[in-house]
């Protein structure tokens, strides 16, 4: 089998000028090799394509691959994720990872944490602001916490997230407006434990890898997983596979929260719990880092037993088995 391999390089991106922050959620070299080298060990044929535009060129050329595993991240809109996927679908390619719609709806943290309320799932409560002039109409009690409403990777997050009054919301909203072009979500701010559940497969045959607990070390910034400590999460953070009555609890609410935001092949739940010890939903990550050490799911799988090649066997499986193209070979070669 012939497989395509989409993603965005941090260092194509520097090259045009973009700043390390910018370029946050775009993958190394020693990713795309890392995921090129599981697959080929796994029996496939890898290509790698590269972005959009070089996904768009080769399409046009002719070009096709059985199936693309696809990783781009994208760089305009709210709906940048979906932009690959709707291409894909259009020339009738199956891809790994979510459609077009879950890839826009779960950037938009408002509009998924909109469907995960309706669903009756736990997440705090929040408000979306596009001037600095609705902080004012904001009736949630302190403190609260803000970040750009489609961003991932921890972009536009760090200590001063977490605000402690009006005056100082305003401030940080005003910034955020500036810096990101974008609304701001205004969250109540959950004070308990943070988890990110790690999950593969899709509807009913979804099932959870492991919880991982976030804990940030001493010398890490204080009480948010920000960009930076992200970034530097080998020094800044220790990472627990976690069992108890409250890590369970985050597993059933990650597992619904990705079946209702239909989710598929792999994903990545992240939770925080109230004062209560009760998990919220914060965000659904449907393309999840795949750095073998330094992303959360692989380090997840790793801590849960898994090598890195049983998970990105999982990943493929999933998406052969719910695009039918099993079934589908094996009527060819009849």
């Amino acid at each position: 089998m012939r497989i395509g391999l989409t993603f965005d390089l941090r260092d194509d991106y520097r090259a045009l000028g973009f700043s390390e922050e910018e370029v946050a959620e775009f993958d190394s070299l020693e990713t795309i090799a890392a995921i090129e080298a599981a697959l080929v060990r796994l029996g496939f044929e890898v290509e790698r394509v590269g972005r959009l535009q070089a996904l768009l060129e080769r399409l046009v050329q002719g070009e096709r691959w059985d199936l693309v595993f696809n990783i781009c991240e994208g760089l305009h809109g709210r709906s940048r994720e979906a932009q690959v996927p709707a291409l894909l679908e259009a020339f009738g390619i199956p891809y790994t990872f979510a459609d077009p719609l879950t890839c826009a709806l779960t950037l938009d943290k408002a509009m998924a944490k909109r469907v995960i309320r309706d669903a009756g799932l736990p997440t705090a409560p929040f408000a979306v602001v596009s001037d600095v002039a609705e902080v004012a109409g904001i009736d949630l009690p302190l403190p609260l916490f803000a970040k750009p409403v489609a961003e991932g990777t921890g972009k536009g997050i760090g200590p001063r997230s977490r605000v402690e009054s009006r005056d100082e919301l305003a401030q940080v909203v005003r910034e955020l407006l500036a810096r990101w072009r974008q609304p701001v979500l205004v969250e109540t701010w959950l004070p308990g434990r943070e988890f990110t559940v790690g999950i593969v497969g899709t509807g009913a045959e979804a099932r959870i890898v492991g919880v991982l607990e976030v804990v940030l070390r001493a010398e890490a910034e204080p009480a948010v997983y920000s960009l930076h400590n992200k970034e530097q999460c080998e020094e800044l953070v220790d990472y627990r596979l976690v069992d108890d009555p409250e890590a369970r609890e985050a597993a059933r609410v990650a597992l619904a929260a990705y079946r209702v935001l239909e989710a598929r092949d792999a994903g990545r739940v992240d939770l925080r719990s109230d004062a209560r010890g009760l998990p919220h939903f914060l965000e659904l990550n449907p393309l999840a880092g795949l750095h073998p050490t330094h992303s959360d799911l692989p380090i997840l799988a790793t801590l849960a037993g898994w090598s890195y090649d049983q998970l990105i066997g999982a990943i493929v499986e999933s998406c052969l088995a719910r695009t039918g193209f099993g079934r589908r070979a094996m009527l060819a070669a009849e």
